[in-house]
């Protein structure tokens, strides 16, 4: 049922307020407040008179008498001083609603408001995917390997790269959902739009980073007979969207090292342990095996479907996952 299909009830409010509502229905009822302005004034209106509305007309006569001091101000047409009186309370704004939502006990996502531009959202929900130290250490990886290719004339830098790009978006999700990277995961994961939601937006963000700065880079490479340089898109994705699944099981860090170290290890355990030839040749002959050609991009194609799949099948999971 969409918020305009239904409204509080001054019981449902009154429940809201003094926090014998189900989590469940809070949940529904602040997602109702971001577009329906009557109801967010039943609501506030109802948190003003319950036992939350003390609390919050001291923190506003704190902040005033803080914020002007000893000066007047006026209110509603009228002259008063914030050291005597309170000001009368006014319609309640999105910034209103947020905080009396978060005094009395629940969680409403920052930026979530009409008001706020959309890109604002999106930035807080790719968190971490998108703080300057993760795009430094794609920019990194990407910039290293062409100095390897350019600066220290290493025949091998493109296969190295390949092997190493699909790698680094896995590490990238591993890093910037849960408690070791966001110190507001708990809230977030409990809000609406925490869960699955914002985990597949955060893996977004690490691929809109790390998948044209890594292919960029391969395609200023010379071949040395390794595929090209989009030929890790499809690998990179599968093996993303398989840790995710993983993670469903045992965790966003142990997927990810199970993922990222079964592909090293298949692409370069042969190169590193074959005495028949120099290491670069082998590593891209073992590439071009594993990512040319129709036949093996599909064969990731199908991969990347079906864990896509395990992901929609146990999504309920990932509001628990540590």
């Amino acid at each position: 049922m969409t918020h305009a299909r239904w409204h509080a009830t001054d019981t449902l409010a009154t429940r809201y307020a003094d926090g014998t509502l189900p989590e469940s229905e809070a949940w529904s009822l602040e997602k109702h407040l971001e577009h329906c302005t009557s109801c967010a004034t039943r609501v506030s209106h109802a948190v003003r008179a319950g036992t939350a509305g003390a609390v919050l007309g001291e923190v506003r006569e704190a902040v005033l008498r803080e914020a002007l001091g000893s000066r007047p101000v006026v209110v509603e047409g009228s002259l008063r001083t914030p050291a005597r009186e309170t000001p009368a309370p006014t319609a309640p704004t999105p910034r209103a609603r947020l905080w009396s939502s978060r005094v009395s006990g629940r969680f409403a996502v920052p930026g979530a408001p009409g008001r706020f531009p959309r890109l604002a959202r999106v930035l807080w929900a790719a968190g971490p995917a998108v703080r300057g130290a993760w795009s430094l250490a794609v920019l990194v990886v990407a910039l290293g390997a062409v100095s390897l290719g350019y600066g220290a004339g290493v025949a091998g830098a493109r296969p190295l790269l390949l092997a190493l790009a699909p790698v680094v978006p896995v590490l990238g999700v591993a890093l910037s959902y849960g408690p070791h990277a966001d110190p507001v995961h708990e809230i977030a994961a409990a809000s609406p739009s925490g869960g699955l939601r914002l985990l597949l937006t955060r893996t977004v963000a690490v691929l809109l980073v790390s998948l044209p700065l890594l292919t960029l880079a391969g395609r200023l490479l010379p071949g040395s007979g390794a595929p090209g340089a989009a030929a890790w898109l499809l690998p990179g994705l599968a093996l993303t969207l398989a840790s995710l699944a993983l993670a469903g099981y045992v965790g966003s860090r142990a997927g990810a090292a199970v993922t990222g170290g079964g592909w090293l290890c298949a692409v370069l355990a042969p190169a590193l342990t074959s005495p028949s030839a120099a290491p670069s040749a082998r590593l891209a002959e073992q590439l071009s095996a594993v990512l040319d050609g129709p036949l093996a991009q599909g064969a990731w194609a199908a991969s990347a479907v079906l864990c896509a799949a395990a992901l929609a099948a146990r999504r309920a999971v990932y509001d628990r996952l540590p």
